[in-house]
């Protein structure tokens, strides 16, 4: 479910930007029809170029596996180059993909001390972004959490500022 939210929200941001008909657009036609992979041969020379709508349209396409195998990474690659020039969308698409990412790892401890109250707070701001997933995971953390925990999750989550990039 959330997979096909957001990949709609990635179309009607794109085409929300204005624009003109053009390559772009022959890459969106073929999106929404479901041939992902002219979508991924007309847009691949555009997000090369520097297209940011078309990196943007290219994370998604890894993102979650459409014409191409998912590849996080990949998705990451391409949503950084869209964000880097002030794409909105691009930006928005790459935090949320963070904040839902560093729940996981701190909800199962990969690469990490597994916290919940940590994982809490990931899910709980990526959940405030409108990832329904990431809503559905920190319901689950809750079962798993004492009330104090759960005290301390919403504490911080309050409390938590975004810092600037380094």
């Amino acid at each position: 479910m959330l997979k096909r939210t957001v990949a709609g929200l990635i179309v009607a941001v794109v085409m929300a930007s204005g624009a003109v008909a053009g390559p772009f657009e022959d890459g969106l036609a073929a999106y929404q029809r479901g041939d992902y992979a002219t979508a991924l041969k007309i847009w691949r020379p555009l997000g090369d170029q520097g297209d940011a709508k078309a990196q943007t349209m290219l994370g998604g396409l890894y993102d979650f596996g459409k014409g191409v195998a998912q590849d996080y990474a990949e998705a990451v690659t391409w949503y950084r180059l869209a964000a880097a020039q002030g794409f909105a969308s691009a930006q928005s698409l790459l935090g949320s993909m963070s904040q839902f990412n560093l729940g996981n790892m701190y909800l199962l401890g990969h690469s990490v001390p597994q916290d919940y109250v940590l994982a809490h707070l990931w899910f709980n701001l990526a959940a405030a972004r409108g990832d329904k997933d990431a809503a559905k995971n920190r319901d689950i953390v809750e079962e798993l959490m004492t009330p104090d925990q759960i005290a301390e999750a919403q504490r911080v989550a309050r409390e938590w500022k975004p810092t600037p990039a380094q």
